[in-house]
Formats: C-alpha cells, sequence, structure tokens
C-alpha cells in the first residue's frame, strides 16, 4: 500500500514505516496526543525506483570509492538528479495527494524521512536523512522525493559503506504530518537519562523545536521529582532566538524572542504537571524510559516522537563510592599526582620502549616514563597509567582521562620502584600506588571479572545544567569521542589532530611516501569523522597539527628532525604547518572532504598564531585548499603574549572564534617551562598577568562579535570557570571528567551575575 495512516501502525512496522513512523503510529495507538498525519511506506519508495527504472542505474551510480572525494560529490549528484527528475507514476501521485486531501483543511505538514535502518545496535543512521517543515499540497511530492533523495548525499553513502550496509539494501519511509504551529516546545526525559530515578527532566524554549533540537538556543531546564512529585529545581536561560513559521513564505526561520520573553520562564507548573502526567503515560506503554519531544499550542500539548533513554546505568544510583582508609594504611610504594580519578588493581608492566608495547594485556597496569601517542593502543587495553614524568596536562594525563583509565604521574621513580609481573593497586583520585591487588579498598572500583569499572560519564544531555556559556569537552583521540558525548557537554571544544598524526609511527613525510597522500588523508578524516558522529549537530572544533619536534623524532621518518632545547617554543604549530605548505593542504583537504561529507558540525581552529599577518597566511592556505573561510567556522588560539595584544587586528581577519590555551599562555607569560619540576611551583594560570591578557582580549572580542572560549587545563578548574565567565567569556572546554563540575560551576556564577543585576 502506498500510504499508512498513523492510526494503523504499530511498534512492529518499523520494516514499511521506519523508526519514526512506528514510533509515531504506536504513539497514535496508545491514545496519546499525537498530530495526525500518515506515512508514505518504503515499499512506495522501492515501488517509485523499480518501476520507472531508474534502480539499477542509481545503485551502480553510488557504487564508488568513498575515499575518492570527488567521486563521492558525483555519485551524490547523479542519485539525486535520477530521483528528482523522474516523474511520479500517477497511480502514486494520486494515493499520496488524496491522503493528504483527507487531513482537511489544505494544512500545511511536516515532512520527515524515517529509514528502515535508523537505530540499529550497531550503526545509527539517525539525522542523515531530511526532514522539512511547513509543506503545502503545492510541494508535497516534491519533498517527499527529496527525502529519498537524501538516502544518497556523500556523508549517507560513506557511512552505509564504512558499515557494511549494501545500498540497495536501505529503504525508506516519508511521515507526513499535520504541523503544530508551537507557541513552546522542547523535549523531555521521563526518567533520570543515568540512573533511571524517576525524575522528569524538561527543556523548553519559546517556538518550534527545532531550535532545542538542533541546539541553536539554550532552553530552560525543569526536573520534576515524580515520587515526592515537587518541582525539585527550574533554571531559566536566556532563550534570545526562537524558530517560526515566516506567515509569507511559509518556510521555518529563525528570529529574535521579544526581549521581555528573553528570561521569562517558559513552562508553568500546571504545564509540567501535564507533561508529567504524559511522559508517565509513554512510560508505561513502551515500560522503559523514554525521550519525547514535545510542543504546546492554544494550551494543548502534542506528542511529536518518542525513543528509549539508552544511557541509564543501572548501577549507578547504588554505586557506593567506599570509604577512604585511615592514613598510613596503604601499603604506599610510590606516589605522584592522581591525574585520571578511580581506583584499580593490576599486573605492572614496566615499558621503556616502544618495542615492548606487546607485552601490555587486557588488566596489565602500564608503567612508563612517559606515555606518547604511539602507546594509545596498549593504554586502551590497560586498566590503569603510572608514570614517571608529567603533570595533570601530560598525554598520560589527558589521554587517562579520556579513556576512563585510572592513572598517577609524575612519580619520580615508579620505573625503578616497580617490576614486572608485580600485583598492585592505584588510586588516581590521591595519586598513590600500594602493594598488592587489595591494598586500597574500594566497592567502586572493582568489577566482577577483577579489573577497575570504567568510570561512567556523570549524567546525560538532559540532566545537564541549562547555562548560558556554553560547556564544551576536550577530546584527544577518536576513541573517547562516545565518552566525551555522553557528558552532554555542548560541543568539543579541542580536538586534537596530532594524536590522531603521531599515532601512525611515522612523521606525516613519511606516511605520504610509503602509503600515498590520499590514505594519509583517509586517516585523518575517519578519526575526526569518528568525533563528528559521535556529537553531530553540536560543534567540534579541530586544531591542525601541533606537535613539537621532540615527539617526530621518536617517529620512523623522524631522525631529521632539528634537536631543539626548548621543543615548546620552537618548531610546531603553524609556523611548522607555514613552513611545509605541501603538508599543510593535506590536511586541509581531510576538512575540506569532511564538508563535502556534510559535516558541517566541524570548525578549524589553528594553533600558536602571533599576530594578522600569521592569521591571513592561514586564511589563504584554507582558500587555496578548497575551503571557503566565508562559509565555515574557523578561528585561532591564543596561546601567546603577542597574539593575545594583537587580538584586536586579528579580530580584523575574519575569525569567527578565539580560543585560550592557557597551557602555553601561562608559560610564555610567566617564563615557566610547565614540564620542568624546579619551577613548575611557579606555574600559576591564576597569576594577575595571566588573568590580564584574558580578561583583555574577552573585551576585545566582544566588541568585535567575535566568540571566545578556552580549551587548557585550566578550564577544569572552578576558580577559572569563575573569572573567565564574569568576564563574559562564550564557552569553556574542560576535560572530559571536569565536564560535570564545570557545568554546575557555571551555573552557580551565572545565577549570581543575574541575582546581582537585580539587587
Amino acid at each position: 500500500m502506498p500510504v499508512a495512516w498513523l492510526n494503523s501502525i504499530s511498534a512492529g512496522d518499523i520494516d514499511t514505516v521506519g523508526g519514526k513512523g512506528a514510533s509515531l503510529g504506536e504513539l497514535t495507538g496508545a491514545g496519546l496526543p499525537v498530530p495526525p498525519g500518515f506515512v508514505v511506506t518504503a515499499g512506495t519508495y522501492r515501488t517509485f525506483i523499480e518501476e520507472t527504472g531508474i534502480a539499477d542505474e542509481l545503485f551502480d551510480a553510488v557504487d564508488v570509492d568513498v575515499a575518492d572525494s570527488t567521486a563521492l560529490a558525483e555519485a551524490e549528484q547523479r542519485a539525486r538528479k535520477l530521483i528528482l527528475e523522474t516523474e511520479w507514476p500517477e497511480d502514486q501521485r494520486e494515493d499520496v495527494l488524496a491522503a493528504y486531501d483527507d487531513l482537511n483543511g489544505d494544512p500545511v505538514v511536516a515532512v520527515r524521512s524515517s529509514a528502515t535502518a535508523e537505530d540499529l545496535p550497531d550503526a545509527s543512521f539517525a539525522g542523515q536523512q531530511e526532514t522539512f517543515l511547513n509543506v503545502t499540497r503545492k510541494n508535497l511530492l516534491d519533498r517527499i522525493k527529496r527525502c529519498w533523495a537524501s538516502l544518497f548525499t556523500q556523508r549517507a553513502i560513506y557511512y552505509r559503506r564504512e558499515q557494511g550496509f549494501a545500498h540497495d539494501e536501505v529503504n525508506i519511509a516519508v511521515v507526513v504530518q499535520r504541523m503544530v504551529d508551537a507557541e513552546k516546545s522542547g523535549v523531555m526525559f521521563t526518567s533520570h537519562p543515568s540512573t533511571g530515578a524517576p525524575q522528569l527532566i524538561v527543556e523548553a524554549a519559546w517556538g518550534l523545536g527545532e531550535a532545542v533540537v538542533s541546539g541553536s538556543v539554550t532552553p530552560d531546564n525543569y526536573v520534576f521529582d515524580r515520587t515526592e512529585d515537587v518541582l525539585d529545581d527550574v533554571t531559566v536561560a536566556t532563550k534570545k532566538t526562537m524558530c517560526v513559521r515566516d506567515e509569507e513564505t511559509g518556510e521555518t526561520v529563525e528570529r529574535e524572542v521579544p526581549d521581555q520573553r528573553q528570561d521569562q520562564r517558559v513552562l508553568s507548573d500546571d504545564e509540567i504537571r501535564a507533561l508529567r502526567d504524559l511522559g508517565e503515560r509513554v512510560e508505561e506503554h513502551y515500560g522503559q524510559p523514554q525521550d519525547v519531544e514535545w510542543a504546546i499550542v492554544d494550551g494543548d500539548i502534542y506528542m511529536l516522537q518518542s525513543r528509549p533513554v539508552t544511557t541509564i546505568d543501572g548501577d549507578t544510583a547504588d554505586r557506593a563510592t567506599g570509604d577512604d582508609p585511615e592514613d598510613g594504611s596503604d601499603d604506599v610504594l610510590v606516589s605522584g599526582l592522581g591525574s585520571a580519578p578511580g581506583t584499580a588493581s593490576g599486573t605492572v608492566r614496566v615499558v621503556g620502549k616502544l618495542d615492548q608495547l606487546d607485552k601490555v594485556g587486557e588488566g596489565d597496569v602500564i608503567v612508563t616514563e612517559m606515555t606518547t601517542p604511539d602507546m594509545v593502543p596498549a593504554m586502551k587495553r590497560a586498566v590503569g597509567i603510572v608514570t614517571d614524568e608529567g603533570g595533570m596536562t601530560s598525554h598520560a594525563a589527558i589521554i587517562s582521562r579520556e579513556l576512563g583509565v585510572p592513572a598517577v604521574v609524575g612519580t619520580d621513580s615508579a620505573t625503578t620502584t616497580l617490576a614486572d609481573d608485580q600485583r598492585i593497586t592505584l588510586d588516581g583520585d590521591r595519586g598513590i600506588v600500594a602493594d598488592g591487588p587489595d591494598a586500597i579498598e574500594s566497592e567502586a572500583s572493582t568489577s566482577e571479572a577483577g579489573g577497575p569499572e570504567r568510570p561512567t560519564a556523570a549524567g546525560g544531555s538532559a540532566g545537564k545544567p541549562m547555562t548560558a556559556t556554553e560547556v564544551k569537552v576536550n577530546v584527544s583521540i577518536p576513541e573517547a569521542a562516545e565518552r566525551a558525548a555522553e557528558t552532554g557537554a555542548d560541543g568539543v571544544g579541542l580536538l586534537r589532530t596530532e594524536h590522531m598524526i603521531l599515532s601512525l609511527g611515522k612523521t606525516p613525510e613519511q606516511y605520504v611516501t610509503d602509503h600515498g597522500s590520499d590514505a594519509y588523508v583517509a586517516k585523518l578524516v575517519d578519526g575526526i569523522r569518528t568525533v563528528a558522529d559521535a556529537f553531530y549537530p553540536r560543534p567540534v572544533r579541530t586544531r591542525t597539527l601541533d606537535a613539537p619536534t621532540d615527539e617526530y623524532r621518536q617517529l620512523e621518518g623522524g631522525g631529521e628532525e632539528p634537536s631543539e632545547h626548548n621543543p615548546m617554543l620552537g618548531y610546531r604549530g603553524i609556523r611548522r604547518s607555514l613552513d611545509a605548505p605541501e603538508q599543510f593542504r593535506l590536511e586541509l583537504q581531510a576538512f575540506r572532504k569532511l564538508y563535502e561529507l556534510g559535516y558541517d558540525n566541524v570548525e578549524i581552529m589553528f594553533p600558536l598564531v602571533n599576530d594578522s599577518e600569521d592569521v591571513l597566511a592561514l586564511k589563504s592556505a584554507m582558500a587555496d585548499a578548497g575551503v571557503d573561510p566565508a562559509k565555515r567556522r574557523w578561528g585561532v588560539m591564543i596561546e601567546t603574549p603577542a597574539s593575545a595584544l594583537s587580538v584586536e587586528s586579528i579580530c580584523e581577519t575574519g575569525v569567527d572564534f578565539v580560543s585560550f590555551g592557557t597551557n602555553d599562555l601561562t608559560q610564555y607569560t610567566l617564563a615557566v617551562d610547565r614540564n620542568n619540576e624546579r619551577v613548575s611551583d611557579r606555574y600559576d594560570e591564576l597569576h594577575p598577568a595571566v588573568l590580564t591578557l584574558l580578561r583583555d582580549t574577552i573585551e576585545t572580542c566582544r566588541e568585535a562579535d567575535v566568540a571566545t572560549s578556552i580549551c587548557g587545563q585550566a578550564a577544569s578548574k572552578p576558580e577559572m570557570v569563575r573569572e573567565l565567565i564574569e568576564a563574559g567569556i562564550t564557552s569553556v572546554s574542560p576535560n572530559v571528567d571536569a565536564v560535570r563540575d564545570v557545568q554546575q560551576e557555571a551555573k552557580r556564577v551565572e545565577q549570581k551575575l543575574l541575582l546581582e543585576t537585580v539587587r
């Protein structure tokens, strides 16, 4: 049958109507308030391409090498042209339009893709296909075909090939549903998304729900205790924009919220209770907590979508933290900085050289002088990391936090004190390593299998505090993307490409010599794409290569690297990029390919600039590589006093944002090498001189309408967060383990500032 009405569809019809259609049909059948509509079935799509004779040509067109960006772009264009320029069979046309007419009143409708392989355990196709709002009868058939054509975007073709799905086996249905011209809308989680506790969590904003779902507006946040039947917490955000239907064009447009409503609470207590009642009905019907999209118009609530909450950790609510042992009760072998939280027990594997990494197995503890990007595969197998050298900003500390592996760094003597096959326990909170497998008691630390239970990110996106200041997260390796995304961060403030490149074991020049430039670009694309997928549509700010010469020398092909007394002050960042334009061009080509694949959430960030002359050279390089600076979001890092003092002219180059790298800015301002133990006590990101540079830069950027961010280690410190939010920073990007605390701190600071303005 060409169409199926929502009131005749159930959850078992997913092969016919796709995931979205099946969910809406199930809600309708349960008597919940769902706007009326129908689904143009997957069979209609299949009949269309087969009866018109374009099926073979269509699938041949998209059978291309996805590593070839030109071929991929041509495949999308050919597939789109085939579908859009092929006429509807008359019987299909009549059936679809007749169904539309049965909605009565010549309504405006929403047309949404509903893929039949949208939410699989090992692959998610959600968000890859099109949605069209405010569609009329005149353009209905065209919009349905555009939904079908969106099955063959570059990104969708690439993703299916990577996931092993044949193009001719994936079908698509299209939901056609009467539009709700919402006065207020949002999402709600019927139970807490991390613990499953009976807490209703609601996010709400003015106008259509697209603004909330896409993240373009910070919504109000409401937490309702279903057990006690009380509203626990209300966070009213400043909602500057909203999505509405333009009366003249019928298109969805973004408009400014009237001043008097920007800081006004969206939902009343009665509306929250009404949402609670509907949410409990949905949860009871499905037998599990739900993530629900809703809208309110003329006082009536409509359910627009519902899907199961998949982030609940059943042990979270009951997990004990354990009591700290009495002083002196641990047989401490070495101590240092607790750089990644958690407790782990395992067998020591002392690693002195890279060729010793193979001896590290599942459940072992890596003990080494210091970690390098080449060690990441072994670090993923280990249950804990202990190093002689390094601090809270070292490679070992950063990667361990992102992987959720407890770590102790800067012990001075771990590699000489500990021995292979020795059983130890390390505490990544207190920075101690003790003798024996049970030396440090902690119920939270040990799983049934005997290894550590990896810490899960605190809170999903629904339970996070709503703040005007965006709280993003730093990501160093693609493998940490999923865990980072679970924090509910507003995006990635720093994705480091150097760890992707250095983990190849070869310098870029050597890798290109051995494998070719296409393979090198593909490696970068795959790494960045992994993070962009995990966060889509939230932005992923990706920094170009910033590796010092001492790290290059450890790689194959690095024998010709210069020997520098202090590599942190030498040949790194954009200094190397602009000096080696052919290698830099390959990096920029990776960004161009990502944009061609549809990853419009990727932003480019350039490290270690000094002045506007540097920035203009980078802007020119982008254009030469086919990345349009006027269409893509890009910016630079403020890591030197020179760049901070030159920020006014830097803003004039057209940057969209600047981001503070406080690790470097602090050491360059104070003349303190942060890795030199003899002077590390003088390293202070809160030094008045550093804070003056930060505040002055923020003020200048605000006047130029350039966004500001911080992505250094200091972004995880409450004192720095308070200073920068009070100064007016746009976003902060802490490490993954600190996101939740920074979200709470940002909320407290903003509430304090609001109170001070009204007193």
